[in-house]
């Protein structure tokens, strides 16, 4: 053998080495978030929770639009209890969240209640310019649409 051949020189380290990088890096992979598949529902976590209850206040402020009418569904009392609610979650999970779940919580419950109040006074607003503008109507289930029993939904104009 010529001696100017390279060395081949192995660390007795080596290989407990590699494998402690494999499990690094095995464990990187299945701490981070994984998105779900079409047919999955998202980790039941703060994150959904607090989504879950925001797009119920949303849906409320009237976000989303009656599939049937194509307009504004605005129910005020519905949407006030989903904020309350994250309010209590807020309240009661104080010193037990993540800052970036308690950073999230308070950001979500300060936009929703600004919407809140912004559209509760164009409502008011609408009501003291054309009252026949907002349609009234008592909740699916109440007694009758003139003594809705947990308060009106309203319809707003196009």
């Amino acid at each position: 053998m010529p001696d100017d051949a390279p060395k081949l020189h192995i660390d007795a380290d080596w290989k407990e080495q590699a494998q402690a990088e494999k499990e690094k890096l095995s464990q990187k992979i299945d701490d981070s978030p994984r998105q779900p598949g079409p047919d999955e529902l998202p980790p039941a976590d703060m994150r959904a929770l607090v989504g879950s209850l925001a797009s119920q206040a949303l849906m409320g402020l009237g976000a989303y639009a009656d599939p049937q009418t194509g307009r504004a569904m605005i129910d005020l009392m519905g949407s006030r209890f989903a904020i309350d609610l994250l309010g209590v979650l807020e309240e009661k999970t104080k010193g037990n969240l993540t800052p970036e779940e308690a950073s999230e919580l308070k950001e979500v419950l300060s936009e929703l209640r600004q919407r809140f109040v912004q559209i509760a006074t164009m409502i008011q607003q609408q009501m003291a310019k054309d009252p026949a503008s907002v349609q009234v109507m008592g909740r699916p289930g109440s007694a009758s649409a003139d003594a809705p029993a947990a308060g009106p939904r309203l319809v707003m104009p196009d």
